[in-house]
């Protein structure tokens, strides 16, 4: 009989958050992963800085306006920490939905103001949490609120359908980062998109396409890209010029959720700029199928020229330092910059 592979059903969830309201947009969540797991999902994935919101402000106005200032520290009041309330209400209702559920979350440090990370969280079917990835690198104006990622929360998780993982945005077009996942065997990974993008730059929906495509044809994976909307309610707060509330209601700048399959083909979506559930069947023997033309981590690597290492370890923040220690004037260079995790050699 040999190895067996699952068929699993896997949803994208393109919606709009309750607008920088962190206990309402967890409520949505938690209807949406409900709702997703009574029609048979078991790999459920949110865009980008679902809750509360994502800083798209900053496509806007001046990063130090009157205006982003105050978005951003509503931004701060509403982030998550984790563990915490919103976390328990997310694990409980991927309990409830007995899926796997990445929802991306703006994530403060407990114990700090105004540090704060581009998370994506992963919670298993039994409502335990698994995880988080914090984004490597922030993108444009994302850099005004969110710090570097740590690197220990870099890498792909197990589950039943074997490894998965997920990336935030422009990280998954990274192409160290796509590599270092394909060498870790993720089978189904999870991106996840915002709202909308700059108006100066590339549709995001081309963008997402593009991205999505490829990591599916690298990893040899399957990708459910999970892309954000706009509402009225979102367009009202972001205090935008006429000509910029026009922009955000075409038809084209916001939305565009799409899952792929692992030879680098559409099988779901994509989506317009509605609010919906995108769902697919994901057959997983074709991981193995299409790894068997081109494993680029394995068969069809040469790791005698091209390798590549993964620092894992992540210098502590001071007050975390601080923490430890416990008081100020013990905490030198050395202790300020203790290492987490360990090192990876692909």
């Amino acid at each position: 009989m040999g190895d067996v592979y699952p068929v699993v059903k896997a949803a994208a969830i393109q919606d709009c958050p309750v607008f920088l309201e962190r206990e309402a947009t967890t409520e949505k969540a938690c209807r949406l992963i409900r709702e997703a797991g009574k029609n048979g999902a078991r790999v459920i994935v949110f865009p980008e800085g679902f809750i509360p919101a994502h800083p798209v402000w900053y496509h806007f106005h001046p990063g130090t306006g009157p205006v982003a200032i105050k978005l951003s520290l509503e931004l701060f009041k509403n982030s998550v920490e984790i563990p915490g309330t919103e976390v328990t209400a997310l694990c409980e209702a991927a309990r409830d939905a007995n899926a796997y559920v990445m929802v991306s979350v703006c994530e403060k440090k407990k114990n700090t103001d105004g540090t704060m990370y581009n998370t994506q969280i992963t919670i298993g079917p039994d409502g335990k949490y698994l995880g988080k990835h914090q984004k490597v690198m922030p993108t444009v104006g994302e850099r005004y609120v969110h710090t570097l990622g740590g690197a220990d929360t870099f890498g792909v998780i197990q589950s039943e359908f074997g490894p998965i993982s997920g990336l935030l945005c422009s990280e998954n077009s990274n192409p160290l980062e796509i590599f270092a996942l394909t060498a870790e065997g993720t089978r189904i990974h999870g991106a996840a998109w915002p709202n909308h993008w700059s108006k100066l730059q590339k549709s995001m929906k081309d963008y997402v396409a593009i991205a999505t495509l490829n990591f599916a044809q690298v990893a040899k994976c399957f990708v459910i890209s999970a892309c954000a909307t706009v509402n009225e309610d979102m367009i009202k707060k972001l205090q935008l010029t006429p000509e910029e509330e026009d922009i955000l209601r075409q038809p084209e700048y916001s939305g565009g959720s799409m899952i792929a399959a692992p030879n680098g083909t559409l099988i779901a979506g994509p989506m317009g700029n509605e609010e919906g559930i995108l769902y697919a069947d994901l057959d997983l023997e074709l991981c193995a199928k299409h790894k068997l033309e081109h494993h680029f981590s394995g068969h069809y690597n040469r790791p005698d020229m091209f390798q590549l290492s993964i620092n894992r370890q992540t210098p502590m923040l001071y007050s975390e330092a601080k923490e430890q220690s416990g008081t100020a004037e013990a905490v030198d260079d050395s202790e300020a910059g203790e290492q987490k995790g360990a090192n990876l050699k692909i």
